[in-house]
């Protein structure tokens, strides 16, 4: 079965504060093809295996109760990257939703996108449509995939929205706050990451959940994509924990 007992060694959850976890991680999969090149082999297997770190990191959020995991899959300018290697990550999506999909529901899993999902091929569109009806009554983790996703295009898209809204008469420019704004973001509905974690030791952003990142806290491994599992979520939701967040301001005990 997909949720076996943990079994009590150094992936354990001992350590790990069970009433203090991020309500929602954010991940930047960072590192699949440098894993495969360690290895002399082909990109695609990188991203193979790839999409099996992705199933234990679901796996391990939906077992301690983490309400969001969204994680980077595709950005806007991957397209850039040669026509093969993107043939191969489409090809992957699809698989990795219909093979999943049946215990993702199973274990209550609630399936959602972000990004411009309509210039993906028909296919991963379609996959991506049955697998959100599949699990849109479920109410465990939200799996949060951000697909054809750019930072920046997520905020003039919402600028656009609003622009619209008070030329119709329907929003006051004088009522736009913060939550308004954030309300109008891909991610309506969720709160903010909690914390961010980056593999493959680079440090940045890369265009990624620029406005809902303001306050998150972010945790950098040097694990590649493929390597990161259950253990090292663990250890950095254990760093996440001992950060003191002031959000701005000060502690006065």
């Amino acid at each position: 079965m997909w949720f076996k007992p943990w079994k009590q060694n150094t992936e354990s959850t001992d350590q790990v504060a069970m009433d203090r976890l991020p309500r929602h991680i954010a991940i930047i999969m960072d590192g699949n093809g440098r894993w495969a090149q360690k290895r002399a082999l082909p990109r695609s297997m990188g991203h193979r295996s790839g999409v099996e770190a992705l199933r234990k990191v679901v796996k391990a959020c939906s077992k301690l109760g983490i309400e969001v995991l969204t994680v980077y899959a595709f950005s806007t300018e991957n397209w850039k990257r040669p026509k093969d290697e993107v043939g191969v990550l489409m090809t992957l999506l699809t698989e990795y939703l219909r093979k999943e999909l049946q215990e993702l529901h199973q274990n209550n899993v609630i399936i959602r996108t972000m990004g411009k999902i309509n210039d993906l091929p028909l296919e991963a569109q379609r996959e991506l449509a049955h697998s959100i009806k599949s699990t849109r009554d479920n109410t465990g983790l939200v799996l949060n995939l951000a697909l054809n996703y750019g930072g920046r295009s997520e905020i003039i898209d919402a600028v656009r929205k609003l622009s619209k809204e008070v030329l119709n008469g329907k929003q006051r420019i004088e009522e736009i706050d913060e939550h308004c704004f954030s309300e109008t973001l891909y991610t309506q509905g969720l709160p903010d990451p909690d914390l961010l974690i980056r593999t493959s030791g680079e440090m940045r952003l890369s265009n990624f959940l620029l406005w809902q990142l303001a306050y998150t806290e972010i945790v950098i491994v040097e694990e590649l994509w493929p390597d990161f599992g259950q253990k090292a979520l663990l250890e950095a939701i254990k760093a996440y924990q001992k950060r003191d967040r002031r959000f701005g301001g000060i502690h006065t005990s």
